[in-house]
């Protein structure tokens, strides 16, 4: 059987238990798909909310896990989500500025000083009211994992400064905001596939990617790119969501029963992903890769133009009051 018969048998099989769930009176399941493998930290802390939320509801609600892209990838989960057909997703904020602009704050470099500064936003009214906006198109964000800050690597040149940007062809995610980020820092940004990324890295199709620690080691990327520098240049959390249409169809008793499972699930993954950084790091220093812990000030220089650029939108004042924060 081939594998695009595999995924539409799949893809049948949710939805016609998604279509059933309201009919079971005993046990209320959700199915959630992600495009991680099971060994990513995320994957984990899903997998923990699950438990939870089978723990918490007594039994009475529980969420199967569709890991490892096997119903598509996060475009066409959040699509599933938009029609009812499947129930629950993990996705980055970067695809979502497709679907809800706002979330283009967190592609823009340096709205965030430090992950002190970024976690006391997600957890503030305003963060709060950003995880919901996509309600309107039937993705509504049930809370954010943390995915770490994203930080330049490449494969023979050392990023010490914007300048050392020059010339370097940088991939980045399908993100119109991505790829003025780099241009802003004085890189040439070239949207590849993930799964296409190695590959372009060894054979010189780009210069280098940006992308968090965990990332850069369990791709393998750092056997071709031995340089690591540490700008931090952009925060791009992780968001669960759930659609809306399925969320309206819940008892308030079970949303409750998810939410909880949910806030209990971010305080976990936080954990995991600390320890998953530090892992990652020291095991990529050893592998023979140059961590470089540059000044970020001239890179948060570099782009204060970009800031500017939004004003008089809704977007520069989200900006500015995250960056008041």
């Amino acid at each position: 059987m081939g594998k695009s018969c595999i995924k539409s048998l799949l893809l049948l099989a949710v939805c016609v238990v998604v279509a059933a769930c309201g009919k079971e009176a005993d046990v209320k399941t959700l199915k959630m798909a992600h495009s991680l493998d099971q060994t990513h930290p995320v994957h984990k802390a899903i997998v923990f909310m699950s438990d939870r939320l089978e723990s918490i509801s007594g039994g009475k609600m529980k969420i199967d896990i569709y890991p490892g892209g096997q119903l598509g990838d996060e475009r066409e989960l959040m699509e599933l989500l938009q029609i009812g057909s499947l129930a629950m997703t993990k996705v980055s904020s970067s695809p979502m500025e497709g679907f809800v602009p706002a979330m283009k704050v967190f592609n823009i470099p340096y709205v965030f000083r430090d992950n002190e500064h970024f976690w006391r936003v997600l957890n503030s009214a305003e963060g709060e009211k950003l995880l919901l906006s996509g309600d309107s198109v039937n993705l509504r964000g049930l809370g954010y994992f943390d995915a770490g800050s994203r930080s330049f690597y490449t494969t023979d040149t050392p990023v010490h400064s914007p300048e050392d940007l020059k010339g370097l062809k940088i991939r980045v995610q399908q993100s119109q905001t991505a790829l003025r980020m780099v241009q802003a820092l004085g890189g040439s940004g070239t949207p590849i596939s993930w799964g296409e990324l190695y590959t372009a890295l060894s054979q010189g199709v780009v210069d280098g990617a940006e992308n968090n620690p965990p990332s850069f080691y369990t791709s393998k990327h750092y056997e071709v790119s031995k340089f690591y520098t540490l700008n931090e240049h952009t925060y791009v959390p992780d968001i669960v969501l759930i659609s809306s249409y399925i969320w309206n169809h819940l008892s308030a008793q079970q949303q409750q029963w998810l939410q909880q499972a949910m806030d209990e699930a971010v305080v976990y993954e936080r954990k995991l992903w600390a320890e998953s950084t530090a892992e990652a790091l020291a095991a990529v220093e050893a592998a023979g890769v140059t961590v470089i812990r540059p000044d970020k000030k001239p890179f948060m220089e570099r782009v204060e133009p970009m800031h500017e650029s939004y004003k008089g939108t809704e977007l520069y004042d989200l900006i500015q009051t995250f960056k008041a924060m």
